[in-house]
């Protein structure tokens, strides 16, 4: 190129109009790289997280470990593919790959993966001995036979078996998406020499008749290495024939070599306790705790324990947020607290004498944290995000600002544009405030109207915070050119526990009220708003509100999206397999000691007046609220001549998980929004 056609180019690219920004599709949302599971290393200095990135062809996520200076000044380094990065001593990094733990350091003299255990079942937690000489693992064994070997050796002889039957005797017979086994998670510790596990597992939970981790969420938060090195503290239900209508979780202190069964240190409280964690010099030991026996949505206190008085108080009974995770500070002297706060959720600092709570982050979604008590002062990492952006991990020194210290999304959000969103609030139900968003469709003009999309959130002690989705993501249904509207209804989290309450009895007619009421506050707060075309869409409890909408206010909207909703209140209080859930939704009683409640909201007694189009999306693997409820509800759809479709998913949960199944779930959703109420609508 010659000299004068190269100035050309150089002028015509500066006068050349900028890239116009896009909003955000379902194949962006699929596509983005997720951060998740920061921690620290002892020192401070280093933090460690999950990478998963996407592979459509094989229709699953890959997981590498990288590792990233908390000072921010460094770029990440891949160290490993595996999940669940745990630091050790010495920079050693303990991870799982291939269903098994290993390490990786690339400072010291082998810097390859090792392997660390050898196990004949696969591990699905583990934690490393402060003094770095043990390992406790969680593994999937029969209570009756704590040899993992032998566990394995009965799995192996039926798998030579023809017959295919199965015979229980007891519930849980099926939990979440998996039908019972006979199987506990439980722990076993085992000698760690030169960083590699010898000898055989000695069980810390023989003949224990419960998980713990608990199923099917739990993780290494369940349980703690004592300081000292001497025990294990785990959180566990103890199940008996009790289990699928029990929320007592107990706290457990076994020694961690094995030479004594569990003791229960926590049986005064009937309710659930959980998160055990202690100081660095051992002298105290924090866990949460509910008080209510048979709810899942109650309040988690903190509870300090005091090892040299023996003495057990609540910390700050008077502060009425809910505990979702604790840790130390180095010197004892501070708890940090992780709790939802009026649509965000925040890390809080809570004095160990006074019980004196301050904020320590602002606003959005804080994704778990990880502390280090390093020599210059407490570093804390963690996830966070917020409705424009995907996690991405941060480190704070206390006492100083915080560091963003990944920026995994930046490439794949280059060019896409977040779509404004505000909060609104308004008098709901009993006159009190309820909050909410606006979320402005792509290419939002002055003066133009668009149509709208009314989100409802399950739970449904839940709550739509400042918080990214992978699911239900707002942005997306935004970046489809509809405006997104979303209540925290009475019910939601984050506004003190008797705002969560106010929804047990009362499914159908608070919370209702509150989005009528939030529906006219919208529309007065954004008056470009269509209210002639809109849409209701909502999964789990929202799912069960648009059912329940069809039949008592139908009248603003011109189709339905229903995902995994209850459809039959007193058919879900036999199926559903947490019990305690739909028990303590409907009087505190089962189905037939008080019917009356469980039909006072009950959809299926009103659809008679279902007229408005309706999608209804159901998985088969769905155990919480089972496939039968939505195929139910399509038929009487389609038996009354209803436009309807139904989606089903054999292979999904609760949840849609799957790549391509995300695609074809949010394609299918989008068909449907521009059938009813999209331009070719008009």
């Amino acid at each position: 190129m010659t000299r004068t056609l190269a100035l050309a180019a150089m002028l015509a690219a500066l006068v050349a109009p900028a890239a116009v920004a896009r909003p955000l599709t379902q194949k962006d949302l699929v596509g983005l790289d997720r951060v998740s599971d920061a921690h620290v290393s002892p020192d401070g200095k280093w933090a460690a997280y999950d990478l998963a990135t996407l592979d459509l062809a094989a229709n699953r996520r890959s997981h590498s470990l990288w590792v990233v200076s908390t000072d921010g000044k460094g770029q990440p380094a891949k160290w490993a593919e595996g999940t669940n990065p745990r630091w050790g001593a010495g920079g050693v990094l303990y991870y799982l790959a291939k269903n098994q733990v290993w390490s990786v350091c690339p400072s010291c003299a082998n810097p390859a993966p090792r392997q660390v255990t050898r196990l004949p079942r696969d591990v699905g937690s583990f934690r490393v001995a402060p003094n770095g000489r043990l390992i406790v693992v969680s593994m999937e064994v029969f209570p009756d036979a704590e040899d993992p070997a032998a566990t394995q050796a009965r799995f192996d002889e039926k798998a030579r078996s023809k017959a295919t039957g199965r015979v229980y005797d007891k519930l849980f017979v099926r939990h979440w998406d998996t039908w019972a086994d006979g199987t506990r998670n439980h722990l076993f510790s085992l000698a760690l020499t030169d960083g590699v596990a010898t000898g055989q597992p000695v069980p810390l939970m023989k003949g224990f008749d419960g998980d713990a981790p608990s199923k099917p969420f739990g993780g290494d938060e369940d349980y703690k290495i004592t300081s000292d090195g001497t025990s294990v503290v785990f959180s566990a239900r103890l199940a008996g024939r009790t289990e699928p209508w029990s929320t007592n979780f107990d706290l457990y202190d076994a020694p961690i070599d094995g030479s004594a069964p569990p003791q229960n240190v926590s049986a005064d409280n009937k309710a659930w306790d959980a998160g055990p964690v202690s100081s660095a010099d051992g002298t105290m030991a924090a866990h949460r705790a509910m008080t209510r026996p048979g709810f899942e949505a109650d309040r988690f206190g903190v509870m300090l324990y005091d090892n040299k008085t023996r003495q057990l108080r609540e910390l700050a009974p008077g502060w009425d947020r809910s505990a979702d995770a604790l840790a130390f500070s180095g010197d004892g002297k501070q708890l940090y607290v992780l709790a939802g706060d009026v649509q965000n959720v925040r890390i809080f600092t809570m004095d160990t004498r006074t019980g004196a709570v301050k904020p320590l982050t602002g606003d959005g979604h804080v994704g778990g944290m990880d502390v280090a008590h390093a020599k210059g002062g407490d570093v804390i990492v963690y996830a966070k995000d917020s409705q424009g952006r995907p996690p991405e991990v941060y480190a704070l020194k206390v006492g100083g600002q915080p560091v963003q210290l990944t920026h995994a999304a930046d490439a794949k959000l280059a060019g896409i544009d977040a779509q404004p969103y505000e909060r609104f609030s308004f008098p709901g139900w009993n006159d009190e405030e309820v909050h909410g968003w606006i979320v402005k469709p792509a290419g939002w003009q002055p003066g133009k109207t668009y149509p709208v999309v009314y989100l409802i959130h399950g739970g449904p002690q839940g709550s739509w915070g400042d918080s990214w989705s992978y699911r239900w993501n707002p942005q997306v249904w935004a970046g489809w050119g509809y405006a997104v509207v979303m209540i925290d209804f009475h019910g939601s989290t984050g506004y003190g526990q008797g705002f969560t309450d106010a929804i047990s009895g009362h499914w159908g007619d608070r919370p209702l009220e509150d989005l009528q009421k939030g529906w006219a506050a919208a529309q007065a707060k954004a008056p470009w708003i269509d209210a002639n075309r809109a849409c209701a869409a909502g999964a789990s409890y929202g799912g069960f509100m648009v059912y329940w909408m069809a039949g008592n206010w139908k009248q603003p909207f011109k189709c339905f999206i229903d995902h995994d909703g209850v459809f039959d209140n007193r058919i879900m209080g036999y199926a559903t397999e947490e019990l305690w859930f739909s028990e303590w939704e409907n009087g505190k009683a089962t189905v037939w000691e008080k019917p009356a409640d469980y039909e006072r909201f009950n959809p299926i007694n009103h659809v008679a007046d279902w007229t408005v189009p309706m999608l209804v999306i159901h998985s088969d693997k769905d155990f919480r609220i089972p496939v039968d409820q939505g195929i139910a509800a399509f038929t009487a759809l389609q038996r009354k001549g209803v436009p309807s479709q139904f989606l089903n998913f054999p292979d999904e949960n609760h949840w849609v998980l799957k790549p391509q199944n995300s695609l074809q779930w949010h394609d299918t959703v989008q068909a449907w929004l521009g059938r009813w109420i999209g331009p070719e609508a008009k």
